[in-house]
């Protein structure tokens, strides 16, 4: 079984987060909290530990906060694969094919949700405007001027009618290179002011 997650998270990390256009830097962060529930669980699955102690290890882990940036769900979703395939690999030190099969799920559950002909991809940006706009048919217009693409939704964090200006949160879809992986100038909230 811990060859079978070591495959299923190279698949996972290599085979589809890298190559649907996945931040280089959460690797590490989906290796390592791979094999850190693997061991857990094989440590917690060999001993005579009570129910409680899982539990309340599980808890622990629930509370730990990724506070460093905000990551999209589709980061969250990979994070929750890895973590669910260090579970299921460290289940059992036999190769079970009940576990076999819900790790190949996991990774077909990954693949058909975060593939782009699925849905359009789209990129997020905060945009401060020069000028407190409060009217949403002339923020939607002039942020598509401005941009110059389709906005698909925006967002008003903040209008600022004393210092003239309006803080806005904008999603528009993203220009997708010729291998079809999405490329914008900027790649994640608030790289745009």
């Amino acid at each position: 079984m811990l060859a079978a997650d070591a495959v299923a998270i190279v698949v996972l990390v290599f085979g589809i987060f890298l190559r649907r256009g996945g931040r280089r830097e959460l690797v590490v962060a989906f290796l390592v909290v791979n094999v850190g529930v693997l061991a857990v669980t094989v440590a917690l699955a060999g001993g005579s530990v009570g129910a409680g102690l899982g539990l309340g290890l599980f808890g622990v882990l629930s509370i730990i906060r990724l506070r460093s940036e905000e990551l999209a769900q589709r980061e969250i979703a990979y994070y929750f694969a890895a973590i669910a395939l260090g579970l299921l690999g460290g289940l059992s030190s036999v190769l079970e094919p009940v576990h076999l099969a819900l790790m190949g799920a996991v990774l077909v559950a990954v693949w058909i949700g975060d593939h782009p002909l699925l849905a359009r991809t789209t990129t997020v940006q905060d945009i401060v405007l020069d000028s407190a706009v409060t009217d949403d048919g002339l923020l939607a217009q002039r942020l598509e001027d401005l941009l110059g693409d389709s906005v698909v939704s925006f967002d008003v964090q903040r209008t600022d009618l004393v210092n003239d200006v309006t803080l806005v949160r904008v999603r528009r879809r993203a220009t997708t290179d010729s291998k079809g992986i999405a490329r914008s100038a900027v790649r994640r909230a608030g790289g745009a002011r």
